[in-house]
């Protein structure tokens, strides 16, 4: 575990959960460009790891602290085991995901269909709670179908706080679990950003963060100001990393740190790529995470088409990386010159 991890102040920023993205890849280029915002795994299935014996779905990088492993899962006892692994493994946190819309979440029946279900809800974080030794935390939307979010949240709320829970994210959009695909509901439905600082009103001793269509610090620090305790960015900070990440240690979390620039993560990353080619595997296993790196900036497209149409090739390596990065850096030139 991580010596100075506090959960108060590493939920004041944290990088959402987020399939086939937040991979141990993902949140090593995460931590290159922050020391302090709170990174999340992909979300791990209690079966899996109970019944199928896939500890190796837990592996992580010491460097990555402070980590939360997020869980799926409906069954109480194995969510329990589940969780105890993961605070075995050494994980800050564990989150249980009761958000997700997707239709193999949904007949596994976990994800976002447990909003209808708070009291097995209540039931499976209470013995989670009971196993690990880590904070259990829980990742929610504000309803689901035709359920009405000002009933339905503040009830879900009460039973987790009622069960032990003392964190919750809350993406503040309803989850359509029929009629619309996993990507609809990240964007369809509307935010509803005001029911959660409601939320915070009506339930001050809870620690609550808010998830949702936020896109920059300035979003951030004014969640922070309105009374939230913390943010979760997703899609903004996997696009823009630098725009969310690079001076978030500073504005967020009062450090006396120079931002990170794109250039700077980079070359922070080399001796990973090099560590990461020499256990055998692939470039693009880990620049498909880098491509966002100089969103907005000359050079962008040319740092995107390098390392994406490279980074397959048999043999790439940090020279691919290094090339990408020069094309950067010589964009500013003429762009200065211009």
């Amino acid at each position: 575990m991580f010596d100075l991890f506090d959960p108060v102040s590493a939920s004041r920023l944290s990088v959402a959960p987020m399939m086939d993205w937040t991979d141990r890849h993902c949140r090593a280029l995460h931590r290159a460009l922050s020391r302090r915002v709170l990174l999340y795994t992909e979300m791990v299935t209690s079966v899996a790891l109970v019944r199928g014996g896939a500890r190796h779905l837990l592996a992580f990088d010491r460097a990555e602290h402070p980590v939360a492993l997020q869980l799926g899962g409906s069954e109480p006892g194995e969510l329990a085991a589940a969780a105890r692994m993961g605070a075995d493994e050494g994980y800050d946190e564990i989150n249980l995901n009761v958000g997700c819309p997707s239709d193999r979440v949904q007949s596994g029946c976990f994800g976002a269909v447990l909003m209808r279900s708070p009291e097995l809800v209540a039931e499976c974080v209470a013995g989670m709670i009971a196993a690990s030794p880590v904070e259990v935390t829980v990742k929610c939307r504000i309803g689901v179908d035709e359920q009405e979010p000002e009933e339905v949240l503040p009830d879900f709320l009460a039973r987790m706080r009622a069960a032990g829970v003392r964190h919750v994210a809350i993406h503040a959009r309803k989850a359509w679990l029929q009629g619309l695909s996993p990507k609809e509901n990240r964007d369809v439905p509307p935010l509803d950003h005001d029911l959660v600082l409601r939320m915070k009103a009506e339930f001050p001793d809870l620690r609550l963060s808010v998830n949702g269509g936020i896109a920059s610090l300035d979003q951030a620090q004014r969640f922070h100001d309105a009374g939230l305790d913390g943010v979760m960015v997703g899609r903004a900070a996997y696009h823009a990393p630098v725009d969310l990440l690079g001076d978030a240690d500073r504005r967020i979390f009062g450090d006396d740190r120079a931002a990170v620039t794109g250039e700077d993560a980079v070359r922070a990353m080399l001796l990973y790529i090099d560590r990461h080619l020499a256990a055998g595997g692939r470039l693009h296993d880990v620049t498909r995470h880098m491509l966002g790196l100089f969103a907005g900036r000359p050079g962008a497209r040319s740092w995107r088409h390098i390392l994406s149409e490279g980074a397959h090739r048999p043999g790439a390596g940090r020279e691919l990386v290094l090339a990408a990065l020069g094309a950067v850096e010589e964009a500013g030139r003429e762009r200065a010159a211009s």
